[in-house]
């Protein structure tokens, strides 16, 4: 049985580090219900966005993803306004989406919610 993307850990990524193929993406974003993959300035990148009510709801859950983003060495795209987080992921060394952006998603979803 493959191990979900939730129990594996991000490994160090280089410039020659094989971003995955479309049919790879399309794999493993179905493990990922809510994220959705597009472009921006010419690399692909995971994204989600997620509402609550108010401020302060937003700033906890940033607190809680950069805590697993500096555990694991990955660290996404963060855009904080009043009641929304916008994650986006993508791997700069090797210039798009890896195992990494997946994995990272995936225990950003295991985040309980405050």
């Amino acid at each position: 049985m493959a191990t979900s993307l939730a129990e594996q850990h991000c490994t160090v990524c280089t410039p020659e580090t094989p971003t995955l193929s479309k049919a790879e993406i399309d794999r493993l974003l179905q493990e990922l219900p809510g994220w959705s993959v597009v472009e921006s300035e010419g690399h692909l990148q995971l994204t989600r966005t997620f509402k609550f009510k108010g401020f302060m709801p937003g700033v906890e859950l940033v607190d809680r993803i950069a805590a697993i983003a500096e555990a694991e060495g990955h660290h996404p795209d963060l855009r904080l306004a009043y009641g929304s987080l916008r994650v986006d992921l993508w791997t700069h060394a090797a210039g798009g989406l890896t195992q990494n952006d997946f994995v990272l998603a995936a225990k950003i979803d295991r985040i309980p919610a405050s």
